[in-house]
């Protein structure tokens, strides 16, 4: 089975400094701070479940994501596109990276074996840019709304930050299925 990772920015038009995450809060949803410590509790709880550690202690910011999905299709073209999501994982969630930043970026792909200069053109090529576009423009159809999402066979759709059982449970039901329709699971 291949996996393929689309882009989903999460915040492109965030400025490049990022945001704190208790100010995107307080602007985007009003929330107060007991309201954010109940859903980062929930959210690191969850993100447990999936053996993945955020750490809010050192996770301060939201980041602009823009380079480091152009980083991720550089990835691609050398089938190192898992090696580098888990590496951003760790960096982002437990270590609390910025990774937006392209000297941050540059020591990411370097880890994963990635040369220097290929990245750094990565990150600033027009050509990079416009491919990410047009693979960003391959999954609006589905009308993305909510991370993680997965796209199977181009037509199955199934969405949002379910518990590892639901995404089995999903997954299992299409083995051995040849004729599937959209499905999303909320």
């Amino acid at each position: 089975m291949d996996f393929h990772f689309l882009p989903y920015e999460l915040n492109p038009d965030m400025d490049e400094k990022g945001e704190l995450i208790e100010s995107y809060f307080t602007r985007r949803m009003g929330w107060n701070e007991p309201q954010l410590l109940d859903y980062q509790k929930s959210l690191v709880e969850t993100a447990k479940n999936a053996n993945v550690t955020i750490d809010f202690s050192k996770r301060k910011y939201y980041y602009n994501t823009r380079k480091a999905h152009l980083l991720m299709h550089l990835a691609e073209s050398v089938n190192k596109q898992e090696e580098l999501n888990n590496i951003f994982i760790k960096a982002y969630f437990k270590e609390g990276l910025d990774i937006h930043s392209t000297s941050q970026l540059g020591g990411i792909g370097e880890a994963i074996g990635l040369d220097k200069r290929n990245i750094e053109t990565a990150l600033a090529s027009t050509k990079y840019n416009k491919e990410l576009d047009k693979k960003i423009e391959r999954y609006q159809v589905f009308k993305i709304k909510r991370i993680p999402s997965f796209i199977i066979n181009n037509s199955v759709f199934i969405s949002g930050p379910n518990s590892v059982d639901v995404y089995e449970s999903e997954l299992s039901k299409l083995i051995g299925t040849t004729d599937i329709e959209r499905k999303e699971v909320l």
